[in-house]
């Protein structure tokens, strides 16, 4: 395995484990819908359990679409990654760690929707009554996967941050 792969693999080996876990903990020491202030008027580990996507989005849908539609989506956002993952030189480590990032946080919640249905969230941060939707450890791993990812987009200087990729050799 080239140090791009053990990279990747540590990186994986973190992220699943730190995410499943935390829900495990989570799911098995509090009652649904269950909240436990932390930081008065600002945090506190709720919770909840999201049958739809980011901020429950199709949460509404019908079941039998819903959970299908979800599963294959997040299948090919997975095969994408790694295949973006497979192209890119192992001097990127910035992207390969953004990546990364995403893939773990995407293969943690799929397999809260392959085992429950729906995923656990349970951070929830707020201001008095304002509610940011309550979110895992994997959607805070794919939230700064992209934001590094958008870094490198923004640092680019109008040249395409991914040429790296579509020069790279296996690319073609």
């Amino acid at each position: 395995m080239n140090a791009k792969g053990k990279l990747v693999f540590a990186l994986l080996a973190f992220i699943v484990p730190l995410d499943q876990f935390s829900k495990f903990i989570v799911d098995r020491t509090m009652p649904l819908n269950h909240s436990i202030p932390v930081i008065e008027n600002l945090f506190s580990l709720t919770y909840i359990r999201n049958t739809g996507a980011a901020f429950g989005i199709l949460a509404g849908s019908e079941a039998g679409f819903r959970l299908p539609f979800l599963i294959f989506f997040s299948l090919l956002a997975i095969g994408f990654i790694v295949m973006m993952l497979r192209r890119l030189p192992e001097n990127e480590r910035g992207l390969i760690i953004a990546f990364t990032f995403i893939l773990g946080g995407a293969i943690g919640n799929l397999v809260d929707r392959v085992v429950y249905g729906e995923v656990i969230d349970f951070l929830d941060f707020y201001w008095s009554r304002f509610h940011w939707p309550a979110f895992n450890f994997a959607d805070s791993f794919i939230t700064v996967g992209v934001m590094i990812t958008v870094y490198y987009l923004l640092r680019s200087k109008g040249e395409d941050p991914f040429s790296v990729v579509k020069n790279h050799p296996s690319s073609t």
